[in-house]
């Protein structure tokens, strides 16, 4: 079995859990954040949305500078509302599941830099990439969309087992 191969049910299963929380983010409270320092929620699950295009800049690049020249590499879509994140996240899913799904094992054990400003943050093979960047990213900026959806007192869908708001 390929890396891909293995990979792909780990990306399906991921992907599902965080449609489940996405399809929770209120329209009316994107602008919300627990906090100053933290994120708005419109941004978060924007955010969320947007990550398996990483996908392709890991395994088909050989770098990302996140801030070239000191600025932002992506901007992210600004939330307009649920529906257009889930499209969004559709898309993005389905864009990444193709390029994983077309990626050898050679490929996958390349070497891939990740940059700001210019300045080398770390290297490591592209799988290795993709599963911190874009699956382990997806999954922690997905905990804390849970999180925020507790402080709303929406109620919290399983990702790896029940909720308090599912069990029975």
């Amino acid at each position: 079995m390929s890396i891909a191969q293995s990979l792909l049910p780990e990306f399906d299963h991921e992907t599902a859990v965080t449609r489940t929380l996405l399809e929770r983010v209120p329209d009316d409270k994107a602008g919300w954040a627990p906090h100053p320092k933290s994120m708005a929620l419109g941004r978060l699950a924007m955010h969320l949305a947007t990550l398996p295009d990483w996908t392709a800049r890991t395994l088909r690049e050989d770098q990302f500078d996140v801030a070239p020249d000191g600025k932002p590499a992506l901007p992210t879509p600004v939330f307009q509302s649920t529906a257009q994140t889930l499209e969004i996240f559709t898309q993005s899913v389905a864009r990444a599941r193709g390029v994983i799904a077309a990626t050898d094992d050679l490929e996958m054990g390349k070497p891939w830099t990740m940059k700001r400003a210019g300045e080398k943050m770390f290297t490591m093979p592209r799988g290795a990439a993709l599963r911190s960047l874009v699956f382990n990213h997806g999954i922690h900026h997905r905990a804390q969309l849970g999180v925020y959806l507790r402080l709303l007192d929406i109620p919290v869908p399983p990702s790896y087992g029940p909720t308090a708001d599912t069990r029975a």
